[in-house]
């Protein structure tokens, strides 16, 4: 009887040991190249961390540090004007949220059911790009031809008018990772087209939502140009407040209230953020 040849299967190692052994090697990147983004870095950030560092200054010179101290918070809370511009930011940046919140997600929805091509879209988010100056001017002039006095209740709806923009570029981001099957199921299945939108829709369109309301509100908070036209002089926000100090001189209340701030738009931005990625999620 003939012997049977067998042949044996190469193993991974032989194949291996097979190949050329001249690999290309992975070119170094130069470290120098970090360089310029690490002064870039510095240039952005190093004012705001002096502005957060001599916030705990226990000097009223802001050029001479003289301990650790935190007399200026209480301090900021016993400036009137400072409390009042403070107060009239919150109540416009919550009415202008409001606002920006609603008409997005609808408008969102709008374009994205009832549109086709790119110019609508384009136009519902072209007051986030439009440069502030202009916004603020032609606003003005909007309120003048129609004699609408100004006041917050006129800044609430200028900020909303530019917040809302960036609402729905948020909630359309969100729309486009949606499954289109679950709005049909539902009116398959005899809901209207408000029941879809209220029990399907909205649920899945809740962190878009959510995120972009935290950016209106953060935007709103900080905003001077469009609130300097279209607020009145009796009733500034907190920005234009903080401008007509700053012009005699940054004060240490000053510091101390634009590190509260500086951690609340941290705060809210980081939540936007972690929201906004849920975008991204799986159908």
């Amino acid at each position: 009887m003939a012997d049977r040849i067998t042949t044996e299967a190469p193993t991974t190692e032989a194949i291996r040991r097979a190949e050329p052994t001249a690999r290309p090697r992975l070119a170094r990147k130069p470290r120098g190249i970090l360089v310029p983004l690490w002064l870039g870095y510095v240039f952005l950030y190093l004012p705001i961390l002096i502005v957060v560092v001599m916030s705990f200054n226990d000097s009223s010179n802001l050029f001479v540090w003289r301990g650790f101290s935190l007399r200026w918070y209480p301090e900021l809370f016993a400036n009137e004007a400072l409390m009042q511009g403070l107060v009239n930011t919150l109540i416009v940046a919550t009415g202008a949220t409001a606002i920006a919140t609603v008409l997005g997600t609808l408008l969102a929805y709008g374009i994205q059911h009832y549109t086709r091509g790119g110019l609508i879209r384009a136009f519902a988010i072209a007051p986030a790009i439009m440069p502030d100056l202009l916004l603020g001017i032609g606003l003005l002039t909007f309120f003048s031809l129609i004699t609408f006095t100004v006041g917050l209740h006129s800044v609430i709806i200028a900020h909303g008018v530019f917040a809302t923009a960036f609402v729905t570029a948020i909630v359309l981001a969100r729309m486009a990772n949606l499954d289109p099957s679950l709005e049909e199921a539902s009116r398959d299945l005899g809901a209207g087209p408000v029941r879809t939108f209220v029990r399907i829709t909205l649920p899945q369109l809740a962190p878009g939502i959510v995120a972009g309301a935290l950016l209106a509100f953060t935007l709103s908070l900080d905003e001077f140009v469009i609130a300097f036209f279209t607020s009145a002089p009796t009733q500034p926000t907190l920005p234009i407040v903080i401008y007509s100090m700053v012009r005699f001189g940054v004060t240490p209340e000053v510091n101390a209230l634009a590190s509260i701030l500086l951690l609340v738009s941290i705060v809210t931005v980081i939540a936007a953020q972690r929201l906004t990625r849920l975008t991204g999620s799986t159908r």
